[in-house]
């Protein structure tokens, strides 16, 4: 009889994450989590389901995940939730839940996870999506903007992923506002020939209309004022010393004063990570100042800056350093040595990758099989082996082979 039952796929713009991918993606996981502790920092899981006004009152109504990108639905409880879209207003509704805005001091975490935004998928763009990201609160002093750039720049060297990174300042609450009422001025003039986000941006945040990706938009704001130009003396006197230090430490950077990230809480720095190596220059990491966030989000005035690398965009240009760790391989000859198999591979994994194979096969199939697992050293026993007290050994690499006792193995 023909089954005739639907077999069930993966929903669009979803993917699994299995064989050579899920080991570039622990050892991404893995190696960031390193770096990032190394500067300081400690991890924080938060939860995929939010309420929605956390997104909207932190991202921002201008955004495109808030207004067309968010898996939002209304529960059993009649709550208004949604997948969380980026990890940063998770963290900053924790800080502020906890109350360690008005504890005071500084905290540093790191995060990784699936983000959701139902965009179209793509090329590099996914619905279900990873991101890795780090957040500081309680440091005002620029000096920290530079440790996070740093920081990222750490990451990337160790994976040996070549990037440009843009800079740029986003101004404050003194000089944002008169900048973008010239912004506004200028724009008027050609308003009309911008596309149909851009118009609803001039509305609701206009800066947002410098990261419009149509062609067409760019090119009619190519000369239009820039934040750069109207700094106030403050952010002006930041910008410059950060530039001062990257400089000092030899990190090399373009200031584009059209960068204003995809998200309303940046003010101040703004930085992206480009690379050229996945098509045309794409950001692999991104982030910024946030200034003002905790207070968007009932908290006390806090200083606070993050960002956050796309997992998946970089697992193709992620080199994995060749591991000198071995991988064991045992296996047995005949039935009655798989119980001293066991043993011993259990003791073996205290200190070494192992793998124990439970069926008896000969010599040549347990070699194929070790090859194919991408073992180092294959390990046999037999009826021989068990009444000696011994175990046949062989380095797949250096062709030594040798008879040794298990106490020794």
């Amino acid at each position: 009889m023909q089954n005739n039952i639907k077999t069930i796929q993966s929903l669009r713009g979803m993917k699994d994450i299995t064989a050579n991918e899920s080991e570039l993606f622990i050892y991404f996981i893995e190696n960031a989590s390193k770096i990032a502790k190394n500067y300081g920092f400690s991890y924080i899981e938060t939860p995929l389901l939010e309420e929605t006004a956390l997104f909207k009152r932190s991202v921002g109504e201008s955004s495109d995940i808030v207004n067309k990108e968010m898996y939002q639905f209304i529960d059993k409880g009649q709550n208004d939730v949604c997948l969380r879209p980026e990890g940063t207003a998770g963290v900053v509704r924790h800080f502020v839940e906890k109350k360690l805005d008005r504890a005071g001091g500084t905290y540093k975490w790191y995060y990784f996870g699936p983000m959701f935004r139902y965009e179209r998928p793509q090329k590099g763009r996914l619905r279900e999506f990873h991101q890795f990201g780090c957040e500081v609160f309680g440091i005002e002093n620029v000096y920290e903007d530079a440790n996070i750039i740093m920081l990222i720049r750490e990451i990337l060297d160790f994976f040996e992923i070549g990037f440009t990174l843009k800079l740029n300042s986003l101004g404050c609450s003194d000089c944002m506002p008169k900048y973008k009422e010239n912004l506004v001025k200028n724009i008027s003039n050609f308003k009309e020939k911008l596309c149909e986000d851009c118009n609803k941006r001039l509305v609701t945040n206009p800066i947002r209309v410098l990261d419009c990706k149509v062609e067409a938009c760019q090119n009619l704001l190519k000369d239009s004022p820039k934040i750069t130009d109207s700094l106030c003396n403050s952010c002006y006197s930041d910008f410059t010393k950060l530039k001062e230090i990257l400089d000092f430490n030899g990190i090399s950077y373009e200031v584009d004063s059209n960068l204003v990230r995809g998200l309303d809480y940046y003010n101040k720095t703004a930085f992206e990570f480009v690379s050229n190596e996945i098509g045309s220059q794409s950001a692999i990491a991104g982030g910024g100042r946030y200034d003002r966030l905790v207070e968007f989000l009932g908290g006390k005035s806090t200083a606070g800056i993050g960002f956050a690398i796309g997992i998946e965009r970089l697992l193709e240009l992620v080199k994995m350093k060749k591991q000198k760790d071995d991988f064991v391989y045992i296996g047995v000859l005949d039935e009655i040595s798989l119980n001293k198999a066991f043993l011993i591979a259990n003791k073996k994994r205290k200190t070494t990758k192992t793998y124990l194979e439970y069926t008896p096969r000969g010599f040549g199939k347990h070699f194929g099989i070790a090859q194919k697992l991408g073992c180092n050293i294959v390990a046999l026993i037999g009826e021989n082996e068990l009444n000696s007290n011994t175990i046949y050994t062989k380095n797949l690499e250096t062709k030594e082979e040798k008879n040794i006792n298990t106490g020794d193995f």
